[in-house]
């Protein structure tokens, strides 16, 4: 697509926990045993008052008064799981508190690992097309309001925090082609039960109203396919892995990148990581590694970019992208 994402902005909410935060609330947590699988420092908590939609106007606002395009966004994608109302649709809420214009499309995308994915491939359809000029996608989630204090698997990766990313078009086709799937059959293997129209008595490990994640099967289902994912993607692109300047995934855990450089002998210093100090922020974590690589000089004009989400769903994507801010 003759698309390109020209500026992101990322906001993470004043709250910290740390390693010791968990091992106070926990004593009985080996913690290193566990920072050894999950990579992860610190995490970023949303206030008792906070939601996703507060947070994803905080990031939106700081990339738009800096840019001053209130007047071009006509489309709002805000990608989330945890929305401030089942209905309305919040990115109506944040076409609003935004300021941005009365004729902007804006809706939800509820998707999450995967979404900021699916949003390029939905905001650049519809840029190319002429439906939209310039569009926003807000990525944003709060899963830590569904994690209790004990919870072993879920606390100690997810982070809360939002995105925010300008695409527009250009004279180059710098983003696509794009490789989606879905395994619909495992839908509960990350879910919170008892959180919408279906209600049911068994509430699981944990209860309603808490994520529960199966985190060996959500592994096995990454491992099986990211892989085949990129390699579709580079056939279809008549690339190969080393053409590739830097590779961003859906920043899951420690365990799960690592296995993925290794299953793909993948160039160590070609994957870029930052879940050690931010955590896993579900929706928000590629363009937060994004903004991350290029404030650290990790990407350059003209660089190939292979983005790559996977997880709740099941479901998984990855597109190329050329990064270009001329």
């Amino acid at each position: 697509m003759k698309v390109k994402i020209s500026a992101i902005s990322y906001h993470l909410p004043d709250m910290v926990e740390d390693v010791g935060t968990l091992q106070r609330d926990n004593p009985d947590w080996d913690m290193d045993k566990i920072l050894d699988k999950t990579g992860i420092h610190k995490r970023y908590i949303s206030a008792p008052d906070e939601t996703a939609v507060d947070l994803a106007f905080k990031a939106g606002k700081k990339l738009i008064e800096s840019s001053n395009e209130y007047d071009e966004i006509d489309l709002l994608i805000l990608v989330t799981q945890s929305p401030d109302y089942v209905l309305p649709t919040s990115a109506c809420i944040l076409q609003n508190r935004l300021g941005l214009q009365k004729n902007c499309m804006a809706f939800d995308v509820n998707l999450g690992c995967s979404g900021f994915i699916y949003a390029l491939s939905i905001a650049g359809s519809l840029i190319e097309s002429g439906v939209a000029r310039k569009g926003l996608i807000l990525c944003a989630d709060t899963y830590t309001k569904y994690i209790g204090k004990h919870d072993r698997a879920c606390r100690p990766i997810f982070s809360d925090g939002a995105s925010a990313t300008i695409i527009e078009s250009c004279e180059l086709d710098c983003l696509g082609p794009f490789e989606m799937g879905s395994d619909g059959a495992g839908y509960d293997r990350l879910i919170v039960k008892n959180s919408g129209a279906r209600q049911e008595e068994s509430l699981g490990i944990t209860g309603a109203g808490s994520l529960e994640m199966y985190g060996s099967d959500v592994f096995l289902f990454t491992m099986r396919v990211v892989p085949l994912s990129i390699n579709n993607l580079l056939k279809r692109m008549d690339l190969k892995l080393e053409n590739i300047n830097l590779f961003v995934f859906h920043q899951a855990s420690k365990l799960v990148i690592e296995n993925l450089i290794r299953t793909m002998s993948l160039e160590r210093d070609k994957v870029f990581t930052n879940f050690e100090y931010v955590g896993n922020t579900v929706s928000a974590s590629i363009p937060i590694a994004l903004k991350d690589a290029e404030t650290q000089g990790r990407l350059k004009e003209g660089d190939d970019v292979m983005l790559i989400g996977f997880g709740v769903g099941l479901s998984w994507g990855a597109t190329m992208v050329r990064w270009s801010t001329i």
